[in-house]
């Protein structure tokens, strides 16, 4: 997995290229948590992730956690179909702020 972070004046846009399991999904968390540092509103670009494990599942949860209480935003964006049938099979396309 790679991430590519850019900022676009208040917004900051990480792209997430490659899939997220158990072993990189701190990095996705760290990555998330680290641009709530510097802003407020995170759009995460899931256009190239091909998978996404329950680990990462919870690094978004954090992430959305996290700009509720800072009053801030955390949407997705290019969700792919595959990542799509994740996220409402385990209910968190309820919870995330997904954009199609």
């Amino acid at each position: 997995m790679t991430i590519q972070e850019t900022r676009e004046g208040d917004v900051i846009t990480l792209a997430i290229d490659g899939r997220v399991d158990t072993t990189n999904a701190p990095e996705l968390q760290d990555a998330v948590l680290n641009a709530f540092q510097k802003g407020s509103n995170i759009v995460l670009d899931m256009e190239k992730l091909a998978y996404i494990s329950s680990a990462g599942l919870r690094a978004l949860l954090i992430g959305q956690k996290t700009a509720t209480s800072k009053g801030g935003s955390q949407k997705l964006i290019h969700v792919g179909d595959m990542i799509m049938e994740i996220f409402e099979t385990t209910g968190f396309s309820d919870i995330l702020t997904i954009e199609e």
